[in-house]
């Protein structure tokens, strides 16, 4: 149902109000979307994954605590799944287009032309 102008008119207000207010917040909550939030949770959790494997390697000698492992393993995957369903599939496809090899070299920055520069000769 469409809102009526007097609405529109009131919610613009309700809207400039905020980004007089706080624009920072109003920045962030216009940038800040379900994906985006998926997206971190999934990062988080493929660490997590990653962690509790490594645990569970290093100590399966004890079975008590690789079996802490295994159990941060089984948790870290089903937080892994539970945000994969909210992103749904175009939700993954604008997450993984945005990671595309720009956006994979912006979010390290040129780290490795860096290093390159750093260790080698320079003749004098």
């Amino acid at each position: 149902m469409p809102l009526s102008e007097n609405e529109q008119r009131i919610l613009q207000e309700i809207e400039q109000q905020l980004y007089d207010s706080d624009p920072d917040l109003a920045r962030e909550v216009s940038s800040t979307t379900i994906y985006r939030h998926a997206g971190r949770n999934l990062k988080w959790a493929g660490l997590g994954f990653l962690a509790g494997l490594v645990f569970m390697v290093l100590t399966v000698q004890t079975l008590p605590l690789a079996f802490g492992g295994f159990l941060v393993m089984l948790g870290c995957a089903v937080l892994f799944e539970r945000n994969l369903r909210k992103m749904g599939r175009a939700g993954w496809r604008q997450w993984t287009e945005s990671m595309n090899a720009a956006g994979v070299r912006d979010y390290f920055g040129t780290a490795g032309q860096r290093m390159r520069e750093r260790f080698t000769k320079k003749d004098e």
